[in-house]
């Protein structure tokens, strides 16, 4: 006998699902919503744009090739984790994000592509919500992050091999932000001074020479992680050192605290170092349990997205699927903007409708 979950997948037709990628971070975020758009019946396709973008794609994962076959597929929606998407591309157009946006606050930039922006708790949803009544031609409505499903429902990595505090150096990859050259010769140091235990991930756009530096020093309590995931590492680390990657906010809904060197919007949710001298008293601070820093660690990320159920991706389905019945003559046309899409046809090199 059918169970009534299969008998209603059977009566109703198949959506179609686009997600639309520029940088291979966009794996990460939209794996989670890949998972449950196929738990619940439908169809999702990957079209890769640009030269930034590797194929990272499973057999299991279906990707369309050209314009035209996206065209042929004539997706419901299309998920962006990216700044832009073509017009001529079919189907609703939802923002994602490619980030917790923790360090943006106020500074958002309207390119007139989206539908829809589906955001992650009240410091951006209050945000766009202003600048929805400014533009008003696009949605919003508050989702949570796809990505965040999988760092809720991730398994911490093994590391037997430690012998004390696991720490987690996730540094940004620009070369006006990156903590990397400075806190090199700190690490080093106290890697093989300390009992602490350090993982480090890079950012895929690192700058390889500086990559290579880090490798020279990996020891018995320094070990470079590479992996497409990072929330495994984040559920292994105590604490983590960084300086200004997105990945802060990440590490804060584990309720979990941070030390930057010269991070660029420092505040008390984070402890912020303006000196490579500064890392090991830091590190002390937090390791023997002050309180103040978690407490701000909560306040600041149940602002920054107070969703902790892994059910963003299925938020954002619904939020899709409820636009989608509107009549969206509520919203203004978008203003044609002929130079970017014209740079965008440009790029995929297709001229035609």
């Amino acid at each position: 006998m059918r169970s009534e979950r299969l008998r209603n997948l059977l009566k109703r037709k198949q959506k179609n699902y686009l997600f639309y990628i520029e940088h291979d971070y966009s794996y990460e975020i939209l794996r989670p919503l890949q998972k449950e758009i196929q738990k619940q019946g439908d169809r999702v396709c990957w079209f890769l744009v640009g030269k930034q973008i590797n194929n990272h794609l499973s057999e299991a994962e279906r990707e369309l090739k050209t314009v035209e076959e996206v065209i042929e597929y004539n997706p419901q929606a299309c998920f962006v984790p990216g700044n832009t998407i073509p017009n001529f591309i079919p189907g609703l157009k939802v923002q994602v994000f490619h980030s917790l946006e923790w360090k943006k606050k106020t500074t958002f930039r309207i390119r007139n592509c989206f539908g829809l922006y589906c955001t992650h708790g009240p410091s951006t949803t209050n945000t766009f919500n202003v600048l929805k009544q400014k533009h008003q031609h696009f949605d919003v409505i508050e989702t949570g992050w796809p990505k965040t499903d999988a760092l809720f429902e991730a398994i911490p990595l093994n590391f037997p091999e430690a012998r004390g505090p696991i720490i987690l150096y996730a540094p940004t990859f620009s070369p006006k932000l990156t903590s990397a050259a400075e806190l090199h010769d700190s690490i080093n140091k106290l890697s093989k001074q300390q009992s602490w235990f350090w993982i480090i991930k890079f950012h895929p756009k690192m700058d390889p020479k500086l990559v290579d530096q880090y490798r020279e020093i990996e020891g018995k309590n320094l070990k470079i992680i590479e992996t497409d995931s990072i929330a495994p590492l984040l559920k292994s680390a105590e604490l983590m050192v960084s300086d200004t990657s997105s990945v802060i906010g990440e590490f804060a809904l584990l309720q979990k605290p941070t030390i930057t060197l010269n991070n660029a919007m420092p505040d008390d949710y984070i402890i912020n170092i303006s000196n490579h001298t500064e890392l090991e008293s830091a590190i002390n601070t937090v390791l023997t349990g002050t309180t103040a820093i978690y407490e701000e660690v909560a306040v600041y990320a149940k602002q920054l997205h107070p969703y902790y159920d892994g059910q963003s991706s299925r938020r954002v389905l619904q939020a899709v699927t409820n636009i989608s019945e509107k009549n969206l003559n509520y919203l203004k046309p978008k203003p044609r903007n002929i130079f970017r899409h014209m740079k965008m046809r440009m790029k995929l090199n297709y001229w035609k409708g």
